[in-house]
């Protein structure tokens, strides 16, 4: 069953006792939701990678579940508006990667017409920080959107803002953006800035629990040197600053056993979609191309990894199936929110597409409540046209996955290739035309099923249009052809 959720009927339990006593909130997990941007599996010796050592990264693994099915969506842009939202691109509207501070259009994430995760938390009594990439709001047009979303503490790159040259810069000399405004860090390390924010928060907590999402803005392109390690190569780059992902994800756990907050903490490690397709990884025995925006098992089965030593056993294995629409409502359950469960009501803005995996960290077998998830999305950007931002496609192509098989659904909404991933990780066989088994026939079928569950047509971004730009993308002849 789908969950409807009404922002105005959420229900705060804060771990209620037997006796109908409140709990004290101190009882409540303290959360942390890291997302590297732009990294496979292929990237992480945890999952078999054979050009790399992860050792901190492998360590987080090892003191919970690995996760084996987990979708993101394969670009920026959809897979993070999908995490703060609860909902499938197909709804929320962003189907395909928009760079507000770049092009502008009026166009952002709007907390008034979409559910914002953010807001949701800080209801609950959480102390909230963000440090690194949100690049979803222009923070010139909009100082407070951070602020408005939920987060007390925040320490972020702006994105590359037309206009303003030094706020390309990411990782040396960093433009950052915190509440004393923006500038130049000179001589810093972008990320070295938004660890140390994220830490000094964690430091400074005592009462109340903790919610940090650590958007990094490693290890996406320019590929580059890392203060730790050079090279002349792109792969030697990536590699380096994949090492440094690493050595975060390492300091990050230091700074929450010195605190002694590391048992009561959820710490979620994922990425956002897979690993630019300018490089390749060895990753048992095969040799496997970044799928950055493609529906690839590459480009959206995520590395995602769960430490709670408090509730969680360490060397955990799990073959349950997640997406990025559960994360919304988990991360809420962890926290003590019970979300009212109604019928389904396709025409309200705070639909739910996702459910919790909560039980999923708790019991045994590591069982999700899903049949199905899904990822979509991928190729070209948004364009600007008369009516504002709009995706490339009435409908677009998507994938849909149970544990075993994998269907293709072109823009056409057609079948177009049914792959068994046992038996053909690579994806190189398409068994549409070839169900000569009952148990191909029947995977099919139910996975067929699932998508008469869609609309018919994409909902494009939702947003009230902010006050147009002087630096705004501008309408264009091929724009007012967008649609195919």
């Amino acid at each position: 069953m789908r969950t409807l959720f009404f922002l105005g009927i959420l229900t705060l339990c804060y771990g209620c006792a037997e006796s109908g006593k409140m709990a004290s909130t101190d009882d409540r997990p303290n959360i942390i939701f890291l997302l590297v941007d732009d990294l496979g599996k292929e990237w992480i010796s945890a999952y078999g990678a054979e050009d790399i050592e992860t050792p901190n990264i492998d360590a987080l693994a090892a003191s919970g579940i690995l996760f084996n099915n987990v979708y993101s969506m394969p670009q920026c842009t959809p897979s993070r508006l999908t995490f703060l939202t609860g909902q499938y691109p197909f709804r929320h509207g962003w189907v395909n990667h928009w760079d507000v501070p770049r092009w502008g259009g009026g166009a952002h994430y709007d907390d008034h017409v979409n559910p914002s995760l953010g807001k949701e938390i800080k209801k609950a009594g959480y102390r909230t920080c963000i440090a690194g990439k949100w690049q979803i709001d222009d923070f010139r047009v909009e100082p407070n959107c951070l602020s408005r979303n939920g987060f007390d503490s925040y320490c972020m790159w702006t994105g590359y803002e037309t206009g303003n040259r030094p706020s390309a810069e990411r990782y040396d000399d960093p433009y950052i953006f915190t509440r004393d405004g923006a500038k130049t860090y000179q001589g810093e390390f972008g990320p070295d800035v938004f660890t140390a924010h994220i830490n000094n928060f964690i430091l400074q907590q005592d009462e109340d629990p903790f919610f940090v999402y650590y958007p990094m803005v490693l290890p996406h392109t320019p590929l580059i040197n890392t203060p730790d390690a050079g090279a002349d190569t792109d792969l030697g780059k990536h590699i380096a600053m994949v090492k440094y992902v690493d050595k975060i994800t390492g300091d990050i756990v230091q700074t929450l056993e010195a605190s002694g907050k590391r048992d009561n903490t959820v710490f979620i490690w994922t990425t956002d979609n897979g690993s630019t397709n300018k490089i390749a990884g060895h990753r048992r025995g095969r040799l496997v191309k970044g799928g950055k925006a493609r529906t690839s098992e590459a480009g959206v089965c995520a590395p995602f990894l769960v430490s709670w030593p408090a509730k969680t056993k360490p060397n955990q294995i799990s073959n349950a199936l997640i997406d990025f629409t559960d994360l919304f409502p988990t991360i809420l359950d962890l926290a003590g929110v019970s979300i009212e469960h109604h019928l389904e009501h396709e025409g309200n803005d705070h639909y739910i597409d996702g459910h919790s995996f909560k039980d999923a960290l708790l019991s045994p077998g590591n069982e999700s409540n899903r049949q199905w998830i899904l990822s979509m999305g991928g190729g070209n950007n948004a364009q600007l046209t008369e009516n504002g931002v709009e995706n490339q496609f009435v409908f677009r192509d998507r994938v849909i996955r149970n544990e075993r098989y994998k269907l293709y659904l072109s823009a056409a909404q057609e079948a177009e290739r049914f792959i068994d991933l046992m038996q053909d990780p690579a994806e190189t066989i398409d068994l549409k035309d070839s169900l000569t088994t009952e148990d191909r026939k029947n995977n099919f079928e139910s996975l067929w099923s699932v998508t008469t569950s869609f609309p018919a047509e994409d909902s494009e971004p939702k947003y009230i249009p902010n006050p147009a730009q002087s630096w705004d993308r501008k309408i264009t002849a091929e724009s007012k052809t967008w649609k195919k």
